[in-house]
This record gives C-alpha cells, sequence and structure tokens, in this order.
C-alpha cells in the first residue's frame, strides 16, 4: 500500500494499525539508508497522443519525494511526471550529493554524468489543503502552516527546453510549473 490507497473500507482501528505499520517502515528505512523515496502514482494516461493504453487523459501527474533529507538538514525533493524507476534514480543520486555535503538551492541547474537531463530546482511550499509530501510531513510531524522545506526538481526535455521554455515536448501538465516560477 501507499499513501494514495483508499483506506475508506477499513475502519478506525485497522487504518490506524496500517498507519502505524507504515511509520515503522519509513523510520527503518531512512534509519538504514539516510533517506527514503514516496512514489505516488497518477491518474490517467501520460504518454503520446495515440498511447493505445485505454485510459483516459492524465488527470494528476505521477510524483515522487525524498523523506528524509531534512534530517541532514537540507529539504526534501520532489519530481513530478517520471516513472518510478527513474524518479528513484534521480533522487536517490541527489540523496547521495546531499549525504556527502552537498547543499543544493533555489534556481540552482543540477546534471548528471549517466542521465541526459538537467534539473532546474525551485523552492517548494507543501502548505495546500492535502500535501503533496504527506509522507515528510507525517514522518517529520509538521503542519500545512509549517511544512517541511522542499525543493521541486523540474527536468528539461531532450532538446535541453524546459515546461516554460518555447517547444517544450513533454504533455501539458506533466510536470506543473513551479509556484515561484512565471514566465517572461
Amino acid at each position: 500500500m501507499n499513501h494514495g490507497d483508499d483506506l475508506s473500507f477499513a475502519s478506525e482501528i485497522q487504518q490506524l494499525q496500517w498507519l502505524d505499520q507504515e511509520d515503522a517502515r519509513m523510520a527503518d528505512a531512512i534509519r538504514r539508508h539516510g533517506w527514503a523515496v514516496q512514489v505516488v502514482f497518477g491518474e490517467g494516461c501520460w504518454g503520446p497522443p495515440n498511447c493505445p493504453c485505454d485510459r483516459p487523459r492524465g488527470v494528476s501527474p505521477p510524483y515522487a519525494y525524498t523523506i528524509g533529507l531534512h534530517g541532514f538538514d537540507h529539504p526534501e525533493l520532489l519530481i513530478y511526471g517520471m516513472d518510478p524507476h527513474t524518479s528513484a534514480k534521480v533522487l536517490n543520486d541527489l540523496g547521495e550529493r546531499v549525504r556527502r555535503g552537498q547543499s543544493m538551492t533555489h534556481g540552482e541547474v543540477v546534471t548528471f554524468t549517466n542521465w541526459p537531463h538537467r534539473l532546474k530546482l525551485f523552492t517548494f511550499r507543501d502548505d495546500a489543503e492535502t500535501p503533496a509530501l504527506i509522507g515528510a510531513q507525517r514522518y517529520y510531524q509538521r503542519t500545512r502552516d509549517n511544512p517541511v522545506p522542499a525543493l521541486q526538481c523540474v527536468w528539461d526535455d531532450r532538446g535541453r527546453r524546459f515546461p516554460w521554455d518555447e517547444g517544450y515536448e513533454p504533455p501539458a501538465g506533466l510536470q506543473p510549473l513551479p509556484q515561484s516560477h512565471t514566465r517572461a
């Protein structure tokens, strides 16, 4: 189960027991590895326009985020629009950089040796009614009024264009524009 699962069928006690187990699993993963990557599956199809999957067009994009980098005195990291494997690989690479003492900040462009994309980082304030980083907020016992610090990682396309650049290839909405970014 992930935090996007529907627990409405479960009794209140079953829900609390599941949350206790999830909290223990998360704490153990962070204790062993330094952080965890939480994947949230999107709704609908985000494939090319003629995708044969028979699902309706995408409603909410998939995303993944770290839980535990705040323990290194660093913002958590969030990335939208990638498959779970790629998201985890990218976030774990960045997590290793944080473990080695690298600090990433708003506006920074990050490159990789074994991945063709660049990332641009933006401050992400997770203060929505339903937080995007719900696992991190729960782990650090944060509230909507005092959310855990986070950076949104926005990736470029094969043409090295970001979502706000003319000609960006992936479907619109796959990477929501960062709250602090506006078109010039």
